[in-house]
């Protein structure tokens, strides 16, 4: 009995001493620093928060009217595209549109150009062209600079700057046209005159020609004849360089065959007597700068009747300075001529003009050669002279002098 009672207590004091050995290692365990090679012990479950109360629904808010921003008032705006070169002599156009133009009086150029170089204004105008036009005149177009501005004037009357300023204008390039600075270098050269007066005079003789007379046989007729002439040349210098318009008077002998014709109530020898009233205009166009043309149409009474007749040349090189020209000229009965002509610059104020010609005038059958020189000199003032002389034959055996004078005035 005894036994049994101190096994229990031995037993009680086992279980009392392991109870407290796990308290202290517990306690051990928690006061010490986590392990870095063993896992945290997991967390203790937290208990269930408890259901929130759910609220009961909110009433509908009333609805608030939608916001509108205010309306930004119209202004007037002008669209334009800026010009930058334009032809001379030709009207400016310059456009524009508009928005609202029920908000502007009116549109204005201010413009300035060379020939009105003080500023002034055009008003825009609707046009099919464009929705408005303003127009700056041709004849003031001339080579220079066109500056312009735009300005709006609106329904009180303010005057409101859309493009560019009157103190900074924009400014246009009006390039001089290649037509006018070849004028303007060729109206210079000539001393600004475009208008020319002459008269000449030449007397020409081939020496003695055998014809046959009326009575058989043959006659010596002195062969010769002299020319008094006067015209007038004006020089536009474009592509019409220049136009003239001669008048004349040739006088002479000649050998006319028996055969030809004569006037009414003339005798038989007096067909060797020949004469020539006629006017012939011409002009000269440029086909390039160093070759230019001529054409001439020439009407005339002769000996026998009213005759028509007509003339050209080619001038190769410069027209107002040295050039070769080849030319004919024909009248009707009266004769045919073929030249050739160089002129020659060899001093500012002098030409030397060495000219072949082959011709049956006066009213001849055989073809004579002439060979003479002109020396023309500048006077100054306009005023020139030019002299000729030479040699011309129909034969080898017979032949004549020839003598010429032309004075001229420019301006």
């Amino acid at each position: 009995m005894v036994k049994s009672q101190k096994l229990r207590l031995v037993r009680t004091l086992r279980a009392a001493l392991a109870v407290v050995v796990l308290h202290a290692s517990a306690t051990a365990a928690n006061e010490a620093p986590p392990s870095s090679d063993r896992a945290p012990a997991p967390a203790a479950p937290l208990p269930a928060a408890a259901p929130a109360p759910v609220a009961p629904p909110a009433a509908p808010a009333e609805t608030a009217p939608p916001a509108y921003a205010e309306p930004v008032p119209a202004q007037p705006r002008l669209h334009h595209a800026p010009l930058s070169v334009e032809k001379p002599h030709a009207a400016l156009l310059v456009r524009a549109s508009i928005d609202h133009p029920e908000l502007v009086k009116r549109a204005l150029l201010v413009v300035r150009t060379p020939a009105r170089p003080e500023p002034r204004e055009l008003e825009f105008k609707r046009s099919l062209v464009a929705p408005y036009v303003a127009e700056v005149p041709a004849d003031e177009m001339l080579p220079g600079t066109v500056a312009y501005a735009i300005e709006l004037e609106t329904l009180d009357g303010t005057r409101v700057p859309v493009f560019a300023t009157r103190d900074h204008l924009h400014e246009v390039q009006i390039p001089d046209d290649l037509e006018e600075v070849r004028e303007k270098a060729l109206l210079t050269r000539l001393g600004g005159r475009r208008s020319v007066f002459f008269s000449s005079a030449d007397y020409v003789s081939f020496g003695k020609s055998t014809a046959e007379a009326s009575s058989g046989g043959t006659a010596d007729v002195r062969d010769g004849y002299f020319r008094v002439e006067g015209g007038y040349t004006y020089r536009p210098l474009t592509v019409v360089t220049e136009f003239s318009l001669r008048i004349g008077v040739v006088r002479g002998r000649s050998p006319v065959a028996l055969s030809e014709s004569q006037a009414p109530g003339t005798a038989p020898d007096d067909r060797f007597k020949v004469g020539l009233n006629y006017g012939a205009p011409s002009v000269r166009l440029r086909v390039v700068d160093i070759c230019h043309v001529e054409a001439e149409f020439l009407t005339s009474v002769t000996e026998v009747g009213f005759a028509l007749g007509a003339g050209g040349a080619l001038l190769f090189g410069d027209p107002y300075g040295s050039k070769l020209t080849l030319g004919f000229e024909s009248i009707y009965v009266f004769g045919n001529r073929f030249y050739s002509r160089v002129d020659i610059v060899t001093a500012p104020r002098v030409t030397v003009s060495p000219v072949v010609e082959v011709t049956n005038m006066p009213h001849a059958d055989d073809y004579g050669v002439r060979l003479f020189g002109e020396i023309a000199v500048d006077s100054g003032a306009g005023f020139g002279i030019a002299a000729r002389g030479g040699y011309q034959a129909r034969v080898f055996t017979e032949g004549g002098p020839s003598a010429g004078l032309t004075l001229q005035y420019a301006f």
